[in-house]
């Protein structure tokens, strides 16, 4: 099972992905997570990163690709992924794909948590709210100028990545304004669809 899952902050991407991750034994690929630990590692595509890091350039995207690459390698993604924060733009969505060709695997599903701005906002300043009255820290990208800006860019990002998905027949939208539960159950329902037709 290897999937991607789209949403904006806020959108239960987090959630969702915990509870795909225990229910199919696959893991959950952040490539903030991925790039770090390969700069720890000391691999030679971490190497490259870090010093690409130090000098305060971006890390481009073959070197990205190419710690994806190497991560989904490892035995415990021999079950599948999720990926989360890739691909970004059309062209990592293109180098991925390429990637996965290579190797002789494909995405089963890419799936958005489609989302109300407006609500979701909302729901962001209230978690905000919530927190301060607990006396826990707030998160500083919960700030609504932050999140509204976060939302922007996410639009812009998909109007990317929906149409290339949607034309190789591997896209869906769920509800993410819906209870928790119900997000979960429609997701299975579409992952049990996807392993229908591919069977």
């Amino acid at each position: 099972m290897r999937l991607i899952l789209l949403g904006p902050p806020g959108a239960g991407k987090g959630t969702q992905s915990e509870r795909l991750v225990e229910a199919h034994n696959i893991v959950q690929l952040s490539t903030g997570d991925m790039l770090r630990a390969a700069v720890a590692a000391g691999t030679p595509v971490g190497l490259k990163a870090k010093d690409l890091m130090a000098r305060g350039e971006l890390v481009p995207d073959q070197v990205v690709v190419q710690i994806v690459a190497d991560r989904i390698d490892e035995p415990d993604a021999r079950n599948g992924f999720i990926l989360d924060g890739f691909p970004r733009t059309l062209t990592q969505a293109e180098a991925l794909e390429a990637m996965l060709k290579a190797k002789g695997l494909k995405l089963d599903q890419v799936i958005e948590l489609s989302v109300d701005e407006e609500a979701l906002l909302e729901r962001v300043e209230r978690r905000a709210r919530e927190a301060a009255a607990a006396g826990k820290p707030t998160r500083s990208d919960d700030a609504p100028e932050v999140v509204r800006k976060r939302i922007a860019d996410y639009r812009n990002v998909t109007a990317q990545l929906k149409p290339f998905y949607k034309e190789r027949g591997v896209y869906a939208s769920v509800d993410g304004m819906a209870p928790i539960g119900t997000v979960t159950r429609e997701i299975d329902s579409l992952l049990a669809d996807a392993r229908a037709t591919a069977s």
